[in-house]
């Protein structure tokens, strides 16, 4: 009865996006007050359904409703219930109720939290959020029908890709779909700006806090899929550019040039035309990513279909909203006029350099991802693009950016003199230069990876810091501790951009490092016998079977020393899925501050050993903790009161006060 529900629930919730779609957009084009006001409430009656319609699905996954297709086909009554859960969004159909949740979820949110936009940009945004409901609704109602029924329910189900039974997986949708679609609300701005005629710094304030929002959510989603990738597919590595991974990265790097540019809009309006570019091609490429991953076009670890039907109606989606969207600009982009004028050297246009060089690294990425695709369908060649591209066509991009970064950011608005901020950095520079050459002398290969790796991210982080102490004013004035104290009372969003910089060099480095630093070593061991890696002397003790909730353990036990003083006991595992039949590999990690030792069993040989691998892997944590830093930046950002623009606004009309 409660799968009933839940299905004409969804029902309801598709009809009342196309009203909301219809009503406030003829409303706003006649300026009528009434036809407008429809769109408040059918953006919350949208969501309430959609979210009751996913609660329904969820339930039949708690429950193992095996009278649904979709919970046969992704569950298992032997499942751990945190798998039954994430079982909902584990498969083509959940994730993609998932996706029209989340998209019913902003724009739930923009009508209740949108009282200070003017009510014919209010209407506008929302309709333009319930379009994209409706194509989607559309997609999963006549496609995708998670709520099919089976004519015969079996006693039990086939069980989940044991790949996803795992806690990093099971967070890493959600977070990751916050941020995909999350941009949706930047894109709706931009239609509703293009519609409507006008983009002024009013425009900017209200479209960074939704895109910096789905910022911060990707940047979790992104790092929780590289993490998982790290600990559980037994590889060792972090970021394997697999077309999924690009998928969501395209869009980061997209999202993470429109908050820049933005900033130019809100406190210059210039760049009024880029960014509402930019906004339009953010959400195409999350449309983008939904086909790759949907289509059947590219395959990976984690795509979720292999249908062309659904391919090709995702393409239309695609087709239909990029396509309309880069009409409408280019038949209005003229009337986004730039008031704001700022010399060559100026902040404005270092935001413009870090624009350039994110936009052309992600059509970079785009390029090498489809590639493959296009050589094959016009040239009918087979061509695979692997990580040695990427590195070298990316990473020179990266490195120009943090190279600028710490200046960019100091460098004041309008006009400004470039050796006066240099020479303000000139300490950093110092520094950086002497942990680089630090780095060179002290190890063992000549890598020049590593200690440029830690030069620039110095650069970035000590960077960020000295720009975050120079906002407190000169210490001859004040005194250091007067800054001190400044510093605690400086508005969260100068936290914010300080921690996200900082964050990034961190990120950086640690990739450098790891990747110039890193030990492997794949050997045949014995019970018994110890092997040396790098510093560490490993034993394998013990090897045993065990069994869990839905599988079988093949589990080692590895004894580990570092000059005869014991470090830890590790156990890595060879799972065996008997439901899917597919086995898994679970690496053991002694997680350290300065490095993981990773550990992997295979195989067992003729001869009684097992095939043993161990890395010795430098500032691994250190890649996470950056994007945590990165994503905490956001969150302070966001904190920040400044965004609260409704609030603002309410108190400037009760008061009469003119806001700060």
């Amino acid at each position: 009865m409660i799968t009933e529900l839940g299905h004409f629930a969804l029902i309801l919730a598709f009809l009342i996006a196309i009203v909301q779609m219809v009503v406030p957009l003829i409303g706003a084009h006649k300026r009528w007050p009434g036809w407008m006001a429809v769109a408040e409430p059918t953006a919350q009656a949208q969501f309430l359904f959609t979210a009751f319609s996913f609660a329904a699905l969820t339930w039949a996954f708690v429950t193992s409703d095996f009278s649904l297709r979709l919970v046969v086909e992704n569950s298992h009554s032997a499942k751990p219930m945190l798998y039954k859960i994430s079982g909902t969004w584990g498969n083509h159909e959940g994730s993609m109720l998932l996706w029209v949740l989340i998209v019913s979820l902003f724009g739930a949110l923009a009508s209740l939290f949108g009282n200070s936009l003017p009510p014919t940009l209010r209407a506008r945004v929302l309709a333009v959020q319930a379009s994209i409901g409706v194509a989607f609704f559309a997609f999963i109602l006549f496609t995708s029908n998670p709520f099919l029924r089976m004519v015969v329910p079996p006693f039990d189900g086939q069980d989940l890709n044991p790949l996803l039974q795992d806690p990093g997986l099971a967070f890493h949708p959600p977070f990751l779909y916050l941020g995909y679609v999350g941009l949706s609300m930047a894109f709706s701005f931009a239609i509703a700006a293009l519609i409507e005629g006008r983009v002024d710094a009013a425009w900017g304030r209200w479209v960074r806090p939704w895109t910096l929002a789905a910022w911060v959510f990707l940047t979790i989603g992104i790092a929780l899929g590289s993490w998982w990738a790290y600990y559980e597919l037994g590889w060792g590595g972090f970021w394997f550019w697999d077309p999924v991974e690009n998928a969501s990265f395209m869009p980061w790097i997209l999202a993470t040039a429109l908050l820049h540019s933005a900033i130019v809009v809100e406190k210059r309006e210039s760049l009024k035309s880029w960014t509402i570019l930019l906004a339009i091609l953010a959400f195409s490429f999350s449309l983008v990513g939904t086909f790759i991953v949907r289509s059947g076009l590219l395959t990976s670890v984690h795509a979720f279909a292999t249908d062309p039907v659904r391919g090709v109606f995702i393409l239309y989606i695609l087709a239909i909203f990029t396509g309309g969207a880069l009409t409408l600009f280019a038949t209005r982009a003229q009337a986004m006029e730039a008031k704001g004028v700022f010399g060559v050297v100026s902040r404005e246009s270092m935001l413009v350099v870090n624009n350039v060089l994110l936009a052309v690294s992600c059509f970079v990425v785009f390029f090498g991802t489809l590639w493959p695709i296009v050589a094959e369908m016009v040239f009918d060649r087979k061509l695979s693009v692997g990580p040695p591209y990427f590195n070298a066509a990316f990473t020179p991009f990266m490195v120009v950016l943090g190279l600028v970064m710490p200046v960019g950011a100091m460098l004041p608005w309008k006009r400004g003199k470039f050796g006066r901020t240099a020479w303000s950095l000139r300490y950093v520079f110092v520094l950086a230069v002497a942990l680089g050459v630090t780095a060179w002398a002290m190890q063992t290969g000549r890598s020049v990876l590593g200690p440029v790796g830690l030069f620039l991210g110095s650069w970035m982080v000590f960077g960020s810091v000295l720009d975050l102490w120079s906002r407190t004013g000169r210490t001859a004035r004040v005194g250091v501790t007067g800054r001190l104290a400044r510093l605690g009372r400086l508005p969260r969003a100068d936290w914010g951009k300080a921690f996200a910089h900082g964050g990034l060099g961190v990120t950086m480095f640690a990739i450098a490092g790891l990747t110039a630093w890193e030990q492997e070593d794949i050997r045949v061991a014995y019970v018994g016998q110890p092997y040396d890696v790098g510093a560490y002397t490993l034993t394998l003790e013990d090897v045993g079977r065990s069994r869990g909730p839905n599988y079988f353990s093949t589990t080692g036990s590895v004894r580990v020393t570092k000059a005869d003083q014991f470090v830890a006991t590790m156990r890595p595992e060879k799972r065996e899925y008997p439901v899917t039949r597919m086995p898994t590999t679970e690496a053991a990690i002694d997680y350290r501050l300065l490095r993981d030792l990773y550990v992997v069993i295979g195989d067992r040989q003729a001869d009684g050993g097992w095939v043993m691998r161990t890395y010795i892997k430098p500032l691994a944590n250190w890649i996470w903790g950056g994007c945590l830093l990165m994503a905490l930046g956001g969150f302070l950002s966001l904190s920040d009161r400044r965004y609260r623009v409704a609030a603002g606004a309410r108190k400037t009309q009760v008061t009469g006060v003119p806001a700060e």
